[in-house]
């Protein structure tokens, strides 16, 4: 079976958990899973159950990584060093057929920020394994992501409670 590209984008909520939720799909059909989780590294509820099951991989930021927003012109680069390093990781997994499903989660936010190296991470797109399913979340994709997607969902924020104050929720936005 051919594999295809998914993007999962907008300013809405949804598009993480939309992807966590093709991993289990796959999981449940005995597919092999790598997820990057790029310039994430706190807690989350689906991690705990994910990291539970058997073949999946889940690379993530160091904890305690601040937005892009508040990081300092080092800490950028440091980031930077590390992202590229788990795309690596991923595309040497993927090269070597050790997975099925790729999720790069976030990774528009790094692409956009300049935080990952843009050539690579074309020419992997680009060149994917064939049969392996490919998974690219965040805001904005680049118009050569949408072009080589094979599906494309928009998460269109409507209302949001943290237009009214209200944090992240564990369990529910964590």
């Amino acid at each position: 079976m051919k594999g295809l590209i998914h993007i999962y984008c907008g300013e809405g909520k949804g598009k993480t958990t939309a992807a966590m939720g093709l991993a289990i799909r796959a999981i449940g059909n005995g597919k092999r899973v790598f997820i990057i989780q790029f310039i994430k590294g706190g807690p989350t509820g689906e991690l705990k159950v994910l990291l539970q099951q058997p073949n999946v991989t889940i690379l993530r930021s160091k904890e305690g990584t601040p937005f892009i927003f508040h990081m300092t012109e080092e800490q950028k680069r440091e980031i930077t060093v590390y992202q590229n390093r788990q795309l690596e990781q991923a595309i040497h997994h993927a090269a070597n057929g050790h997975c099925d499903l790729l999720i790069l989660d976030e990774i528009m936010a790094v692409y956009n920020n300049n935080l990952i190296n843009k050539e690579k991470l074309k020419q992997f797109i680009a060149n994917k394994p064939e049969k392996l399913e490919l998974v690219l979340t965040g805001r904005d994709p680049d118009e050569y992501m949408i072009q080589a997607a094979d599906y494309v969902t928009e998460m269109k924020k409507i209302k949001h409670p943290f237009d009214r104050g209200i944090p992240a929720r564990l369990g529910v936005e964590w």
